[in-house]
């Protein structure tokens, strides 16, 4: 399987290629779906198939001859499987990106949501017979440029700026983070770090095909080890619970009385993302008055920009991942370069950080 694929290759190319070019591994069992990757990635003059196998085995012994930037990877094979195989992936080639490939099956969800836990950067479906179409390839090919950093926003700038932490703002009564690829693993880091005992309630919006979300807040609720729900109408914001940004639509929050509740919105957005981290920036920053720490976390795009604009100017503060840690250094990047943050940490740092400047009212 991988002979003839590579030897192909190496014959339609006598010079190695530029260390710009994306270096991609394929390991599925389906001679099929490999065939269609191949066809799709080799048609792009930036990007190389450097290995391809049908079993997670395989990939590990073609990993140790080759340098990979980025690995699709099934999660359902015979043998050792994809869940299984990561770890020793991660750990044999740390700067590696792993791109899981998910079925559409309630086991793909919960295998995948896993996978993405463990380490793995980012997803993409495996769709029906007929659906590897030009809207998937470009969403494939530009999943696969995001994670070697080829990505536009991910290109050094011409000056690149420098920034200073920024002093925080009101102390917050919640906390939000917005994340996309590679964020689930850094989520997890993150909320591992908060007691129990911390008390203020944490809103999440995280990029995800809708029928995952069910998967990730029972993930999460392991991870922080307190009750987390999906945010819908009038959704009420209670301390010490997570409340998640469904698949379907943008959590806004709005103040009701006394309470805080969620709402759901549909709009388009600048990002075209949804759900929507800006959305939930901006109404908690209202409805908050600035008693907000937004956290923006490893994900491609710009999105959660604008709503970190909302909170900073409604006085509030806001917290981003390190470059060096994420999987894609997008979200982060803006409000760390423009001096926004307060903070530009590992996850775990993060967490620890916030703690520090909540106060004694945010504990049990």
């Amino acid at each position: 399987m991988v002979t003839a694929l590579r030897s192909t290759r190496t014959a339609s190319h006598s010079v190695s290629p530029s260390p710009a070019t994306v270096r991609v591994m394929l390991v599925d069992d389906s001679l099929t779906v490999r065939t269609v990757f191949s066809r799709m990635i080799e048609r792009e003059n930036d990007m190389t198939i450097v290995a391809s196998a049908s079993t997670a085995e395989r990939g590990l012994e073609e990993l140790s001859s080759h340098r990979v930037d980025v690995i699709l990877l099934d999660l359902e094979m015979p043998g050792m499987g994809g869940i299984e195989a990561l770890p020793k992936i991660l750990k044999a080639s740390p700067r590696t990106k792993v791109l899981v490939i998910s079925s559409l099956t309630a086991e793909g969800a919960e295998h995948t949501v896993k996978a993405l836990q463990m380490g793995a950067a980012d997803t993409m479906l495996k769709p029906r017979p007929g659906g590897f179409n030009e809207d998937y390839r470009t969403q494939l090919l530009g999943k696969i440029r995001a994670l070697k950093g080829l990505a536009p926003y991910e290109q050094p700038r011409p000056v690149r700026p420098k920034w200073s932490e920024r002093r925080a703002g009101k102390k917050p009564q919640v906390l939000a983070i917005g994340a996309s690829t590679g964020g689930i693993h850094a989520l997890n880091l993150f909320l591992r770090q908060i007691p129990r005992e911390f008390d203020l309630p944490i809103l999440i919006t995280q990029h995800l095909p809708g029928s995952f979300i069910p998967v990730f807040a029972k993930q999460m609720e392991m991870a922080a080890g307190r009750k987390a729900v999906l945010a819908g109408e009038g959704t009420e914001i209670q301390r010490g619970t997570i409340v998640i940004a469904p698949g379907h639509g943008h959590m806004v929050v709005r103040q009701k009385g006394t309470r805080f509740v969620t709402d759901l919105a549909f709009h388009a957005v600048k990002s075209g993302c949804t759900p929507s981290v800006d959305p939930m920036f901006e109404t908690l920053a209202e409805a908050f008055d600035g008693k907000v720490a937004g956290i923006l976390l490893s994900g491609m795009g710009r999105d959660g920009s604008e709503g970190a604009e909302a909170i900073i100017n409604a006085g509030g503060s806001m917290y981003a991942q390190s470059a060096d840690t994420c999987a894609v250094w997008g979200m982060p990047r803006d409000v760390t370069e423009r001096g926004l943050a307060s903070a530009v940490l590992p996850p775990a740092e993060l967490a620890d950080k916030i703690l520090k400047t909540v106060g004694a009212d945010a504990w049990r």
